[in-house]
């Protein structure tokens, strides 16, 4: 087996106790962005998986957009991050 040479842990234990990957990160092509992908970049990010500056990069995502899915999820959790749901959790 080849293993390619990265920057960085290629595996990283979550807060709950499970492990995550780069296997488990979107690809690089992503234009539609679910929930369930923008989580796993926050996640990865705040784990220590990738580095903030390396999510920017690979995924072609603003500093702005990047931070305003950080900080739905840290004040609304995970279910903030659905576009049906940016209404119910925008700030008045």
């Amino acid at each position: 087996m080849f293993l390619k040479k990265i920057d960085g842990p290629r595996a990283v234990q979550l807060p709950d106790g499970s492990f995550m990957t780069r296997a488990d990160l979107p690809p690089a092509t992503t234009r539609r962005w679910v929930a369930s992908r923008k989580a796993a970049v926050v996640r990865a990010v705040a784990a220590g998986l990738i580095t903030r500056e390396t999510a920017l990069r690979i995924y072609d995502i603003s500093q702005e957009e990047f931070d305003a899915w950080v900080s739905a999820v840290a004040n609304h959790g995970e279910t903030a991050l659905r576009t049906t749901a940016i209404q119910k959790y925008r700030q008045p």
